[in-house]
């Protein structure tokens, strides 16, 4: 799909059919994401290039940390933690919870209020990389702030430092 199509496409949805993502379709999604595009280099910009930004892939099946640079996923718990994630009454019906947590130690040289701006403005770089990937693939997406991140955070076992700035729920469209 062309670009300027996919950013006409563009839109958040709620409503979610409850097949899930096969594992090609995830894979591709979190490259756009966040993935590499040279060692160096991400698909999505960063502050200074801190890359501070992980996400946790939230599935039926367990959450998992995605390492970019491996192209992997590595198992956090094999708790289903998609309903966990927020308090609106579509969370846990998407296939995909992306969970995105800054590790704030890597953001340095800047005020309290930097470190929020700089991870939240990162973290909206790579939630619209994810809104255009679906938009091309044909999938529902919604980005959301209203998140539970103590109770999350616990259940991701994230340090201190880690704090999770939004959740995307994603999953493909419910029939009309």
């Amino acid at each position: 799909m062309p670009l300027r199509d996919a950013i006409q496409a563009r839109r958040s949805e709620r409503s979610f059919a409850r097949r899930p993502l096969d594992l090609q379709t995830l894979s591709d999604l979190l490259w756009a994401a966040f993935g590499p595009v040279s060692p160096k280099r991400r698909s999505a910009p960063s502050s200074h290039n801190r890359q501070e930004t992980e996400l946790y892939v939230l599935l039926e099946q367990g959450a998992y940390r995605y390492e970019a640079l491996e192209n992997r996923l590595v198992g956090v718990t094999e708790d289903d933690l998609r309903a966990a994630s927020g308090s609106q009454d579509y969370v846990g019906t998407a296939p995909l919870e992306l969970a995105y947590v800054a590790d704030k130690r890597k953001i340095t040289g800047k005020t309290d209020r930097g470190v929020v701006e700089t991870i939240y403005v990162d973290t909206g770089f790579i939630s619209q990389n994810v809104y255009l990937f679906c938009a091309s693939e044909g999938l529902a997406t919604v980005v959301r702030a209203m998140v539970p991140k103590d109770s999350l955070s616990a259940k991701l076992n994230l340090s201190p430092s880690q704090e999770i700035t939004l959740v995307q729920s994603i999953g493909w469209k419910a029939e009309e």
